[in-house]
């Protein structure tokens, strides 16, 4: 690939980096990722991989900006209010970098269309807002052989984890869905804006990292931070051989769509401490909760 002598100028803080370099960067302008969700996660990591010069970002999300979205989700302005997501943020991505080509899809994921969405994916971003989706992309992802970041936040709270063939999925960790009630989302316990950018910027690092072939991405590994104590903390798990969707006799074999449960402010209910395998220290205090997102 012939860089302009813009491109050299503008990936120069890349091109300098002698774990990236000009190599690197040709794979960035190669590479092809899906945010789904263009809200308080996908904003940032949008706004990040279109200034990395990733050569082409899909957007899904079928919602117009709201004024209360702009407390956190970064990429769209106040102009904006009233206008589809996927449009505003595409709008921002072009003023921040034409080499970027963006493809947009108005519309919610569902067992009937995601599949055909992230094929031509290198990798995805999970910046979603609710628990069913969250479920689907880990199904879909696993399916197809995708990578992708999961991302979820609330309150002060953040965490993340990378996926990749063979890797512990988000199943292997969280089997289903929490119960009606049990978790509210950031609608109706509230979301520090920061932390959105926190967690995004984590997601987008993976995605680049992963691209480019360096680094270690959050495998088999929860990444966990409190904004307020400013604390992080990991919790390692390894594949579930009894996950019901990539473990050794998986139970689930098709898309489904989760039933998307009305939550309300109850206390989240503590989950049972995580077991480490034989042989193995036991890993962290507790096994981490659900958190909402965007």
């Amino acid at each position: 690939m012939n860089f302009s002598e813009e491109q050299i100028e503008r990936y120069s803080r890349h091109i300098i980096l002698s774990d990236l370099g000009v190599e690197g960067q040709e794979k960035i302008l190669n590479g092809k990722v899906l945010i789904i969700g263009t809200g308080g996660l996908g904003a940032p990591v949008a706004l990040y991989l279109a200034a990395a010069g990733v050569g082409t970002i899909g957007l899904v999300d079928a919602d117009n900006v709201e004024l209360s979205n702009l407390q956190r989700q970064v990429i769209h302005f106040t102009p904006d209010i009233g206008k589809p997501k996927v449009l505003s943020a595409q709008e921002k991505i072009y003023s921040i970098n034409p080499d970027v080509k963006v493809i947009s899809y108005q519309v919610r994921v569902h067992s009937g269309n995601i599949a055909g969405i992230i094929k031509d994916f290198d990798f995805i971003i999970d910046g979603t807002d609710n628990f069913a989706a969250k479920f689907l992309i880990n199904d879909a992802c696993v399916f197809a052989a995708k990578p992708f970041s999961h991302g979820g936040i609330l309150r002060f709270d953040g965490q993340a984890m990378t996926y990749l063939p063979g890797a512990a999925c988000y199943r292997c960790i969280f089997d289903s869905p929490p119960p009606k009630g049990a978790v509210p989302t950031c609608s109706q316990a509230g979301i520090l804006g920061s932390v959105a950018g926190m967690l995004g910027t984590i997601q987008a690092t993976e995605a680049l990292k992963f691209l480019i072939g360096k680094g270690e991405l959050l495998l088999n590994r929860l990444l966990i931070f409190n904004a307020l104590d400013m604390k992080f903390r990991q919790v390692e798990f390894k594949r579930n051989p009894h996950c019901p969707v990539c473990g050794n006799n998986p139970t689930i074999k098709e898309l489904i769509d989760e039933e998307l449960p009305a939550c309300d402010l109850k206390n989240q209910p503590k989950l049972p401490r995580a077991k480490a395998s034989p042989g193995e220290a036991e890993v962290d205090t507790e096994r981490p909760s659900y958190p909402s997102a965007s």
